[in-house]
């Protein structure tokens, strides 16, 4: 199969968690197919370029306007490229897919919809945008979905819920558990350095609870570390200068995966202090897990509390509650034997319900399917991914 897999941000302007799905599944070569990415740059000229075994199209863009590129050739370029390839994987929620799908692909062109959450906050954007979207999912072959929490909030996919197949994402355990021998220098150093330390990693945006952090910070001893980047890193710097944490606190920005090891292997908790349910999911609790850290993460109605389980694996707070989320670090940096047990049972549930093998086989499976039933009516696709 040749598999062109759509979003509007990827690797290495922009990280994140669709971003990190996208690399993995670019592991279906072992399964014998072939893929490339279609995105959009945050702002510049469009480029091609080789990136995680795969040939990258970034469409230009004159900047981004709520949180989306805006790149008005991309959906021509996607109702052009997708000629040329047997699945169309587009990752939702991003409207210029949509836009792209409505200009027009070939009917026996299989479209699998990774579905990672809603369109959150924007009713009237969401409301103008409503029919392309609904003519996306209606032409969908496959809907993809992290979590049966999204299926059961979402109006858009109830029409379509026959369609939708529950997939958790999965990582490489060993790619997080296992350090090289100046990596574990490094960690115990860190560790000797900033003995309660606490990380935290993903994009700086709001949804993802950082000033509640910073905020539950002021009462709690120890160093935080932030690994990522994003619209609110200079907002972030001065809520920590005002609240008095500066001094508590690093932002390193983007970080090569080695160094993120590093810091995951030196830190005694993970916080991810997720405060909508845009955090769909949270694949860094997974990757945390793995490293055998324990999780305080929050109660927001998706699969985000489902990973790292209260009383199993971690603690689970109330979201934009800086007083419960101070409580429960203070309880894992206080209490090593607790963190222990629980990054223990972490990484064995890591293992047992979310290694890639897993779930790259049940992509691979999801995408066969689609095709088989495309091209049971219709004729073959060119040989092509991009043009």
């Amino acid at each position: 199969m040749r598999i062109l897999h759509c979003y509007k941000i990827y690797r290495p302007e922009v990280e994140g968690g669709i971003p990190e799905v996208m690399s993995q599944l670019l592991g279906l070569r072992d399964f014998g197919d072939s893929s490339a990415i279609l995105t959009a740059r945050r702002r510049g000229w469009g480029r091609r370029y080789a990136l995680d075994g795969a040939e990258i199209r970034a469409v230009g863009s004159f900047g981004e306007s709520l949180s989306m590129p805006l790149a008005p050739h991309y959906p021509l370029v996607l109702s052009q490229a997708a000629k040329s390839c047997d699945v169309l994987a587009l990752h939702a929620p991003f409207p210029l897919n949509d836009l792209g799908l409505a200009l027009g692909v070939p009917d026996d062109l299989a479209v699998v919809v990774h579905w990672h959450a809603e369109i959150l906050g924007r009713r009237a954007i969401v409301k103008l945008l409503a029919p392309v979207i609904r003519h996306t999912l209606a032409r969908a072959d496959h809907i993809v979905v992290s979590d049966q929490s999204i299926t059961d909030r979402s109006d858009f996919l109830t029409p379509h819920v026959k369609k939708c197949t529950i997939i958790p994402y999965g990582v490489r355990p060993e790619e997080w558990s296992e350090l090289d021998a100046d990596q574990a220098r490094r960690a115990v150093e860190l560790r000797a350095r900033y003995p309660r330390l606490m990380i935290s990693m993903g994009r700086l945006v709001p949804y993802k609870g950082y000033p509640v952090l910073l905020e539950a910070l002021r009462d709690i001893e120890g160093h935080l570390v932030v690994i990522g980047d994003g619209s609110d890193r200079e907002a972030l710097a001065q809520l920590a200068s005002d609240l008095g944490v500066a001094d508590r606190v690093t932002f390193t920005g983007l970080l090569p995966r080695d160094d993120m090891k590093v810091y995951l292997h030196a830190a005694r908790v993970f916080v991810l202090p997720s405060v909508t349910e845009a955090e769909a999911f949270g694949i860094v609790q997974i990757e945390a897990m793995s490293a055998g850290l324990p999780v305080v993460n929050t109660t927001v109605p998706t699969a985000v509390p489902k990973i790292a389980r209260d009383g199993l694996e971690g603690l689970s707070v109330p979201p934009r509650d800086p007083v419960a989320l101070a409580e429960a670090i203070r309880r894992l940096l206080d209490d090593p034997e607790l963190a222990d047990r629980f990054g223990r049972a972490g990484r064995e549930r890591v293992a047992r319900e979310y290694s890639q093998s897993v779930f790259l086989g049940r992509i691979s499976a999801v995408y066969s399917s689609a095709l088989s039933k495309r091209r049971g009516r219709a004729s073959p696709a060119p040989n092509e991914v991009l043009t």
